[in-house]
């Protein structure tokens, strides 16, 4: 139903505040087994998806760690991704 959610926490570049959107409609859409609501639970659905981004923006924002910042493109290779993160922010 929905792609898996991806660690935002400690990369360069920093997550965007449209990955961590994704991120929290992915995590809504497990929750409630729903890859689009209802008319019915529209607005619930949404609202949820707008708190969950609050929390997850406030939570990868305020983190920290000593360990020097992964790279996109090095975690991507690893992963076997086939894009790179400049053709995916440039709609490539």
């Amino acid at each position: 139903m929905c792609r898996n959610i991806k660690t935002l926490f400690n990369f360069e570049p920093p997550a965007t505040d449209d990955e961590i959107q994704a991120s929290a409609l992915q995590f809504v859409r497990k929750l409630s087994a729903f890859n689009k609501p209802s008319k019915a639970n529209e607005v619930a659905f949404d609202l949820a998806v707008e708190q969950v981004t609050q929390a997850a923006r406030s939570l990868v924002r305020s983190l920290v760690t000593l360990a020097p910042p992964k790279d996109r493109e090095a975690e991507r290779a690893k992963a076997g991704g086939h894009r790179t993160y400049a053709q995916r922010t440039q709609g490539v």
